[in-house]
């Protein structure tokens, strides 16, 4: 093995190594979507870019004055790991806050929040 290929497969694995360690988990659709006007939705769902380990994850939503509104237990999809939701009551006209945290199947924790209004 010539040094050039040596070099080549070190630095080939080091890729590798790298993408598989650090594999963090980001939104990729949010329904009501950031910004979104809406009326007023049952529901908040998130779906991420990879599986999401469900023990961790969680999603809530607060209203303008930071009050939790979200009075049911987030959970991830049984049948799709990336999809995170959280059932809501029925809610007045506002603005609300969506809080996540996704902490991905190989350990990895990402947050965010975003915000909706409901008419």
């Amino acid at each position: 093995m010539t040094i050039t290929t040596r070099l080549k497969a070190l630095l080939l694995g080091g890729t590798l190594f790298c993408t598989l360690t650090y594999a963090h988990v980001h939104p990729q659709t949010q329904t009501p979507a950031a910004n979104a006007q809406v009326q007023a939705p049952s529901e908040v769902k998130i779906e991420f870019d990879g599986p999401l380990e469900p023990a961790f994850s969680t999603l809530s939503v607060s209203d303008a004055g930071g009050r939790v509104v979200s009075t049911a237990k987030s959970q991830v999809d049984v049948g799709d790991k990336r999809r995170l939701t959280v059932a809501l009551p029925s809610l007045p006209p506002g603005k609300y806050t969506v809080h996540w945290v996704a902490v991905a199947a190989d350990g990895h924790r990402t947050q965010g929040a975003y915000s909706f209004s409901i008419q």
